[in-house]
């Protein structure tokens, strides 16, 4: 039993070798780095296009804001002058205009959360990316490096008849045996 638990290991073992192989973690990393990057992207384009919503918020809110004003004037002329069923309209139309008010401030809490959020994460992101290219650049290094030392040609290590016999009449020389 101990042998086949052994022999299992020693399959397994080889198999994950030969996965690493085939997966190219050189590949993976630039493919990660890709998709981060690719990420980051939309997210900053999200960022972009939240900002300009709460722009027209901003601008939405104000315009209501002044219209509001004008309602009050015009009520204040309506109440003096008697016209109650003018007065009427006009408390309607700042009715709607108070709401959609209410409306706007807490699309705009929304907005600035999810702001917030999203450049918090770009900023996270943005982080874990530099790492992802610093580790890219690192195997890309250790791989330039690999294949340099792989393309030495190889050293002509063939002697000659020649050689031989020049190496051999040195040595005898050297030992005094003539």
């Amino acid at each position: 039993m101990a042998l086949i638990t052994r022999v299992s290991r020693l399959f397994r073992a080889d198999l994950h070798a030969v996965l690493d192989r085939v997966e190219e973690p050189d590949v993976l990393l630039r493919q990660a780095v890709r998709e981060m990057e690719e990420e980051l992207a939309r997210d900053e384009q999200r960022i972009k296009l939240l900002t300009h919503e709460h722009e027209q918020l901003v601008k939405r809110h104000r315009d209501i804001q002044q219209t509001l004003d004008e309602v009050e004037a015009e009520l204040g002329v309506c109440f003096d002058s008697g016209k109650h069923d003018l007065a009427r309209v006009l408390i309607r139309r700042k009715l709607e205009a108070q709401r959609f008010i209410q409306f706007l401030t807490r699309r705009h809490e929304t907005l600035e959360t999810t702001l917030d959020g999203l450049r918090q994460r770009v900023s996270e992101n943005r982080t874990r990316l530099e790492g992802m290219r610093q580790k890219a650049e690192l195997l890309a290094a250790d791989d330039a490096s690999a294949q340099y030392e792989e393309s030495w040609p190889a050293p002509d290590t063939s002697v000659r008849d020649a050689d031989v016999e020049v190496a051999f009449l040195r040595e005898r020389q050297k030992r005094g045996l003539s």
